[in-house]
């Protein structure tokens, strides 16, 4: 460790420029995939407020079916329709990428907020999955592609702040975490697989 890093710890902990990259990438390319489904969510939403006997193009079958996700109380948790909320969220994450990978330093206050923005985030979106596998009883393919975007987010703006000493400490258990991130991101998706298939079983044998 350098005089200048002994001097200004928090220059030790800095993420290498290729790793801020990378998060950048993410944040733009994850962003702009779920701003578009939480786009083409709202359009259809609108659509079936005119028509109430529209059906969505996302809605394949009794399972696949966006219109029964729309037509349930679970879609509009707070008084408006949920996609709404993406509609908002999503550019935050395409504008922090885009200032992440023109080589912003980004300050303590920064990932704090991304941090606090995706762990709501995460948990929203768990909540979405349990009430659409248990409750709902169906599943909307654009739900699904913000669930698939929303995951990695959380999930590499954690291990970041872990590492960079952002939330108070663990910046070893960041760098522990950070051997295997490829695993546990693997893991967590055949996790919502498994659950998806057993939900849904009879009606994914009835297919065979």
């Amino acid at each position: 460790m350098t005089a200048t890093q002994q001097a200004h710890p928090a220059a030790a902990a800095a993420e290498p420029p290729t790793r801020q990259a990378g998060l950048g990438w993410l944040y733009l390319i994850g962003g702009a995939i779920g701003l578009v489904a939480s786009f083409a969510l709202t359009v259809e939403k609108i659509t079936k407020l005119g028509n109430p006997s529209y059906i969505p193009s996302c809605s394949m079958n009794p399972i696949v079916s966006c219109g029964t996700v729309m037509d349930s109380t679970q879609a509009a948790l707070f008084g408006f329709p949920n996609p709404l909320i993406g509609l908002f969220a999503f550019p935050v994450m395409i504008t922090a990428g885009v200032v992440l990978l023109a080589g912003f330093a980004a300050p303590r206050w920064f990932w704090i907020g991304l941090q606090l923005g995706t762990t709501l985030g995460v948990v929203f979106v768990h909540w979405l999955i349990v009430q659409s596998l248990y409750d709902i009883g169906a599943l909307c393919p654009y739900c699904m592609v913000v669930w698939a975007v929303v995951i990695p987010m959380f999930w590499y703006t954690t291990l970041h702040a872990l590492r960079g000493g952002h939330l108070g400490g663990g910046a070893s258990a960041g760098a522990a975490l950070s051997r295997f991130h490829s695993l546990v991101l693997v893991v967590w998706y055949l996790a919502i697989v498994v659950m998806v298939l057993q939900a849904f079983w009879s009606f994914w044998t009835s297919l065979f």
